[in-house]
């Protein structure tokens, strides 16, 4: 397959209502976010699920943050207990484990004739057993922390987990609770940070998120930026 993204647009694309997940042992064009390849290694998780919603693309962009909620909470359920603690989530929906990146995500959607309705493809790709190495950003596993979670296992928890986050969020109606997990889940505020956008750089300090979810950094001069989109790195201090 080339990429379980591909394969549910494709899906969509003919007629597919979804929910319907589809996830493969091997990917020969796995991407990430701005078209950038993710490299698909055999025996990691390569899933995605198309979902048709009775919300507004704008409103199913919520999902971003939902979708790193419901890949931190699959992590834990598949690591040792000593290993949970290390678990970090980077905006918007990287997930870390001591240090290194061991998920991502792609969210894609496209509206519908009819108002209010859309579909979206959640595409998740979880390193369970191997991880690239001499990335811009340091990878790592899960397998490598003593997890030892099979593909179809940890599909089978990826898909659970993002059934009962579904059912809270609610097409938006409790976006709040997504929100107050997601920070629940990304470290306290005032860790350094380095904001990659289109055509320049921004350096400041994580100060959270605002109501809709973008990320808050502080700046050096005490001014505030919003990012709604933009590549996230951890800076030294």
């Amino acid at each position: 397959m080339d990429s379980t993204n591909a394969e549910a647009r494709r899906r969509a694309e003919g007629g597919e209502p979804g929910p319907l997940w589809i996830w493969s042992l091997r990917q020969s064009a796995g991407r990430g976010r701005y078209g950038r390849q993710w490299q698909s290694q055999h025996g990691n998780l390569f899933a995605s699920l198309l979902i048709g919603l009775g919300c507004s693309l704008r409103t199913a962009g919520q999902l971003a943050l939902l979708a790193g909620v419901v890949t931190y909470d699959t992590a834990a359920k598949l690591l040792p207990d000593e290993a949970r603690s290390e678990l970090l989530l980077k905006w918007p929906n990287d997930v870390l484990l001591k240090g290194g990146k061991v998920a991502g995500m792609l969210i894609e959607g496209t509206s519908e004739a009819a108002q209010n309705r859309c579909k979206v493809v959640i595409g998740t790709g979880i390193n369970l057993a191997s991880y690239p190495p001499e990335l811009e950003q340091p990878a790592t596993s899960l397998a490598a922390h003593g997890g030892s979670a099979t593909p179809a296992a940890a599909f089978e928890t990826l898909a659970a987990v993002t059934d009962a986050w579904l059912s809270r969020w609610a097409e938006g109606v409790a976006f709040q609770t997504v929100r107050r997990a997601w920070l629940d889940r990304a470290g306290p505020t005032g860790r350094p940070l380095r904001v990659r956008l289109p055509g320049e750089e921004a350096e400041g300090t994580y100060a959270g998120l605002d109501s809709g979810g973008a990320l808050r950094l502080l700046m050096s001069d005490g001014a505030e930026r919003r990012i709604a989109a933009g590549d996230v790195f951890f800076a030294t201090p």
